[in-house]
């Protein structure tokens, strides 16, 4: 037994992790029943994830920070982030919007039918910027807010290299830390296999294998937006920015894009994800721990995707005929609303009312649509985040080139 258990260890990650996956769709289709018995392991893994989340971003950003050291280099490359997800993102929500105008998923849909699920007013574009900067960094360490805990984690690394020489023990402090955080890390990605079986045989058991398409045109869409996102966005940025070789850097990110996949959280793919960049891209420290945290936040070309696609979808279920003002006004909220879209399972349909209360739906109109989509959104969320894991490994290799700080061409 033991002798099996140890050749089992010895597979790739990436290997069990799609043995799970296998698993969990057969154990969901051949055994329902007994899913619940096994639900646990699930929500452990997640919550395992997300237990590193807070002090993966707030440790990796500082000590990503005091590691770039020079102040211009930190300058260079957050800037350089801010405008590539900048442009990935816009990229997202025009071939989503693209998808819906060409496919048209919502025309006909019976939304009428659907029970409308209202989700609260979202928060003014004004207080979402101010809410950036932290009243109290405790209140927003306990709470996640990523937004703040990343503009404190980044003004105090910053602070750290501006205090030179007195500085340097506390910065050698969080380099420690980042690197026993990466360890903790490796250890909870061991457990992904058996997370990712409890999940997926859940999810298949309580809708069926035909959920994975079981809304139609809508999840048809969806799939064809993330294979466009990463085929016409993301393939060009690693061949032509970041200068690697397209199948071996899809191979180093396989595990984080089934992480991705499996939890639907840009948010819990962060630890993998880091792990990935240090360890099989051979991206600086430096960069990898300030790209990817700012990424898990601001990178949602998954998320961005979605939203141009349900936007349509909206319009087209409501029996609006969009004119071109219409259609340029989605795009532009569409794609600020991606940005500030928290990195949790189906927090696009937050995102929906602001969309579309620009467009003058109202917020009862928006409500069915959401009743209608919410009960397919979590197959269809799983889908869309591999995109936007994609997006941050995407980024943070090109922004690595730039800096002419990279691991020699692969």
């Amino acid at each position: 037994m033991m002798g099996l258990f140890t050749k089992w260890q010895r597979w790739p990650l990436w290997r069990r992790v799609l043995v799970g996956l296998v698993g969990g769709v057969l154990m969901g289709v051949l055994w329902p029943n007994a899913t619940p018995w096994i639900a646990f392991a699930g929500d452990l893994f997640v919550r395992l994830i997300r237990m590193l989340v807070v002090p993966v971003v707030f440790v990796s950003i500082v000590s990503g920070v005091t590691a770039l050291a020079d102040p211009r280099s930190l300058g260079a490359v957050g800037g350089r982030t801010l405008l590539i997800f900048a442009a990935t993102t816009a990229c997202a929500v025009a071939i989503g919007m693209a998808l819906g105008l060409t496919i048209h998923p919502g025309a006909g849909a019976a939304i009428g039918s659907a029970q409308a699920h209202v989700l609260g007013e979202p928060k003014p574009l004004y207080d979402q910027l101010m809410g950036i900067v932290p009243v109290n960094i405790v209140d927003a360490l306990l709470k996640g807010d990523m937004l703040a805990i990343i503009f404190f984690a980044m003004t105090f690394g910053f602070s750290i290299v501006l205090a030179g020489e007195e500085g340097q023990p506390l910065a050698r402090l969080f380099q420690s830390a980042a690197s026993v955080l990466f360890r903790l890390v490796g250890l909870v990605m061991e457990l992904t296999p058996y997370g990712v079986f409890a999940l997926i045989a859940n999810a298949v058991a309580q809708n069926g294998v035909a959920v994975f398409a079981n809304i139609g045109l809508l999840a048809l869409c969806t799939v064809l937006g993330v294979i466009a996102q990463i085929v016409l966005v993301h393939m060009p940025m690693i061949a032509l920015l970041a200068k690697r070789s397209i199948p071996q850097f899809f191979r180093d990110a396989l595990d984080a894009l089934i992480v991705a996949f499996s939890t639907a959280s840009s948010a819990a793919t962060l630890p993998i994800a880091l792990r990935i960049a240090l360890e099989d891209m051979k991206i600086p420290r430096g960069v990898a721990s300030t790209v990817l945290p700012i990424g898990a936040s601001i990178g949602k070309d998954g998320t961005a995707m979605y939203v141009g696609l349900l936007s349509v979808f909206a319009i087209q279920s409501l029996g609006v005929v969009p004119d071109p003002a219409m259609l340029g006004i989605v795009f532009v909220t569409g794609a600020l609303a991606a940005f500030g879209t928290a990195p949790i399972p189906s927090a696009s349909l937050f995102m929906l009312a602001a969309v579309m209360a620009s467009v003058g739906i109202s917020p009862a109109q928006t409500a069915l649509v959401i009743g209608f989509v919410l009960p397919f959104d979590r197959l269809l969320d799983m889908t869309r985040t591999v995109a936007s894991a994609s997006a941050n490994l995407t980024v943070t290799a090109s922004v690595a080139r730039l800096q002419r700080g990279e691991a020699p061409e692969q």
